[in-house]
């Protein structure tokens, strides 16, 4: 693969109570685990920042194929909801599950589209038999 862009983050402090911030200064933010977890919340966490990133990269997938296929996904939404818990290993694992809103299109169309998204995008690819992913289609014409 040639890589076209590489992005870089630093973590310190205690992890998920810690900091991230990437080598431009772009994201800069404090980390708190969520009350949920048993921690104090309050700031963001890794499964936020990641649920943030694949929805960009998911929709930004969803409009390149729909421009491909003509289709007009005029006010398209795309929401990430990720989930972390334990994995029966000893350790934790992810659960993702993607919303999509197309109102302009059929949900045949929709479905159509959210599938070969899910075949362009890079971070459905890098879950792709790892973690669990749902597609769901809501608010087709």
């Amino acid at each position: 693969m040639q890589v076209l862009y590489t992005a870089s983050a630093r973590a310190t402090g205690d992890g998920r109570d810690g900091h991230v911030q990437t080598s431009d200064g772009t994201l800069d933010l404090d980390l708190a685990v969520p009350k949920e977890m048993g921690g104090a919340g309050g700031a963001a966490n890794p499964e936020q920042l990641f649920a943030a990133g694949y929805a960009a990269c998911f929709h930004s997938a969803l409009r390149l194929v729909a421009r491909r296929a003509k289709a007009d996904v005029t006010g398209s939404v795309v929401e990430a909801e990720v989930g972390i818990g334990p994995n029966g290993a000893g350790g934790f694992g992810l659960a993702v599950t993607l919303v999509v809103d197309l109102p302009t299109v059929d949900r045949a169309t929709a479905e159509q589209l959210v599938a070969q998204a899910h075949q362009v995008c890079p971070y459905s690819n890098a879950t792709r038999g790892n973690i669990e992913v749902v597609l769901t289609v809501r608010d087709a014409a």
